[in-house]
């Protein structure tokens, strides 16, 4: 099995820790690189050879927001057809329609369990080599996730 590699942008250490640790349990093939800001994930995409098969990128973060880094990662070339999944612990529908609007495959609420962030995010990464466009449609039973395509 190929690794697979999944860029998560979230300035929560606490968050990005259990995120992490929750993908090493579900599959410890999966490379997750890691940045605190939307700037920082950019940075970090440019120096990459290979992109990420997703990226998740929360909404509010220092520097460059979650919101900025979406509308530059759809104007690049590069990396306009990377699916992009927001995160938010809010799940204010003004938030779930920006951020279709801006292109992000779907909008993730971050769950209060880290079971419940397994399951999830085991449901993302088993669709992750098949086409994780055409499958998000139907994960979208899953109360978290929210899909735009």
């Amino acid at each position: 099995m190929s690794n697979k590699i999944i860029l998560l942008a979230d300035d929560d250490q606490d968050d990005a820790e259990m995120f992490c640790e929750a993908l090493a349990d579900i599959d410890q093939n999966i490379i997750c690189h890691c940045a605190e800001n939307g700037d920082e994930a950019l940075k970090m995409l440019k120096n990459q050879d290979k992109n990420p098969g997703v990226v998740f990128l929360d909404l509010n973060m220092p520097i460059m927001n979650g919101w900025e880094c979406l509308r530059q990662l759809k104007m690049e070339e590069r990396y306009k057809n990377i699916p992009v999944i927001m995160i938010s612990t809010s799940s204010h529908k003004n938030d779930m329609e920006a951020a279709a609007n801006l292109g992000a495959a779907c909008y993730f609420v971050k769950p209060n369990s880290f079971n419940d962030l397994k399951e999830m995010l085991g449901l993302i990464t088993s669709n992750l080599e098949k086409g994780l466009t055409e499958a998000l449609p139907n994960l979208e039973k899953n109360k978290y996730l929210h899909v735009f395509l």
